[in-house]
């Protein structure tokens, strides 16, 4: 299962990292802007995360692989839609499509399941080992597709992502026996009592650390899908070769592997909380030092390392709480609401970035706002209580509460306000100093 699992993520993490390569040569084939593009993408997050709740509620109720299945069909017919696409309408109903696709065909599907299966002990372990593997697919895909961009149309890019992307439905069967309510089920699932789904959304709205989870995760999505899909752009700006990007995405995918196991492996020994406190903090300090070091090709690379270590390694660690604070007889759901948040920020991102770089024709403000953000999830990590989440007080105890979803809009909220401001006079990465970056978060004219 394990084995399964980690081809299916592969596949649809792969073909997903290789869509920022695609910016420059469909612009400058259909004439939109990138930050029509970058919307498209950013479509595709946000829907992404939309409809991960709801396949993962039907996962629960029904199996793994039957949602799988269909997933990757809409995920193919997805790809050929944007392989066929003359307009940025046409770019935004491919982003619609695969988004709702990959929510059934994704890894935060098969990672409940594979949660659900694996003991206490080595859920942790599983989790981490299903995540690094489907490292692999970015790590083959990316050269690959920039090899063969070099050599063709993008049009035919797409549709040889798109048969890569059917390969998914073969693996889609060995998952089949992870359906919860089959005899086939887990030993857990047989002894523990029902809790009716209702009943765990209930208590994960009034859990402020379930909340406090969603706000973080949201700055996973953001970084994530950020780097993704404009650090192609931001290096071509540099003037560096194209392959530059494509091997520090690649070297990104090599290196998760690397951190996803550590993260798996210190997960069951150690506070995840914590953990997940120093991944952040770390993402910060390396974007900080990207940013502000002399710009160069090996800098570039060195940076793509230094990320794929921290990369996904957020992902067993997460998945792992939402287990430990609930249980795993309605984990697809509710890891499924946690993963709304992370697209919420992977939207923020992808669009956020394109339309930055159109308005100013520069990255810098966005790499700012990837900095703050990373602290802000250090903070809310250390804050996280990752044991069982107690039943909810009675209505007239409970006083102010925070829904996930408000706490998630707030984040958006803050998020959106700050990047509207901070970028407003920023300059181009040659001029970068200090009071170009400052002066306009505080408000001061220059």
């Amino acid at each position: 299962m394990v084995v399964a699992g980690s081809l299916i993520a592969a596949l649809a993490l792969g073909v997903r990292a290789t869509f920022g390569l695609f910016i420059d040569p469909i612009t400058d084939s259909i004439g939109v802007s990138k930050g029509t593009i970058g919307l498209a993408i950013a479509i595709q997050n946000l829907m992404w995360g939309l409809s991960q709740p709801f396949a993962g509620a039907v996962a629960d109720r029904f199996g793994t692989a039957r949602v799988l299945a269909v997933g990757a069909v809409g995920y193919v017919g997805g790809i050929v839609i944007m392989s066929q696409a003359t307009s940025g309408a046409d770019l935004l109903v491919s982003g619609f499509v695969i988004g709702v696709a990959t929510g059934a065909a994704s890894f935060a599907v098969v990672l409940a399941a594979i949660g659900r299966v694996a003991s206490d002990e080595k859920r942790s372990m599983a989790l981490g080992v299903t995540t690094a593997m489907g490292s692999v697919g970015q790590i083959a895909l990316l050269p690959l597709t920039r090899w063969l961009l070099d050599r063709n149309d993008w049009q035919m890019v797409l549709q040889v992502l798109a048969a890569v992307a059917a390969v998914i439905m073969i693996a889609t069967p060995f998952l089949r026996t992870m359906r919860p309510n089959s005899e086939e089920g887990t030993q857990e699932s047989a002894a523990a009592p029902s809790v009716s789904l209702r009943q765990e959304l209930r208590r994960a709205a009034s859990s402020r650390s379930y909340v406090l989870l969603n706000a973080a995760f949201f700055v996973c999505g953001f970084h994530v899908t950020f780097i993704a899909t404009h650090l192609p752009g931001y290096v071509n700006q540099l003037d560096q070769p194209g392959s530059t990007a494509s091997t520090a995405l690649a070297l990104v995918g090599l290196f998760n592997i690397a951190g996803s196991l550590a993260a798996g492996y210190l997960g069951s020994r150690h506070s995840k909380t914590n953990l997940l406190a120093g991944i952040y903090f770390g993402r910060a300090v390396v974007i900080s030092v990207f940013l502000l070091a002399p710009k160069s090709a090996g800098a570039t690379i060195v940076f793509g390392a230094a990320m794929g270590v921290l990369w996904l390694s957020t992902v067993p660690l997460t998945s792992g709480i939402v287990a430990q604070q609930f249980g795993t007889q309605h984990a697809g759901t509710l890891f499924g609401v946690v993963f709304l948040s992370h697209q919420l920020g992977a939207f923020l991102g992808a669009w956020l970035g394109g339309e930055l770089a159109d308005a100013t024709n520069s990255y810098v403000s966005s790499w700012w706002i990837a900095i703050a953000l990373g602290l802000f999830a250090t903070v809310m990590h250390l804050l996280i209580d990752e044991g069982p989440v107690p039943e909810p007080p009675p209505p007239a105890e409970r006083g102010l509460r925070i829904s996930p979803a408000g706490g998630v809009a707030a984040i958006a909220l803050v998020a959106g306000s700050a990047a509207a401001v901070a970028p407003a006079r920023a300059t181009a990465e040659s001029t970068l100093d200090t009071p170009a970056i400052f002066c306009p978060i505080a408000g001061t004219h220059s």
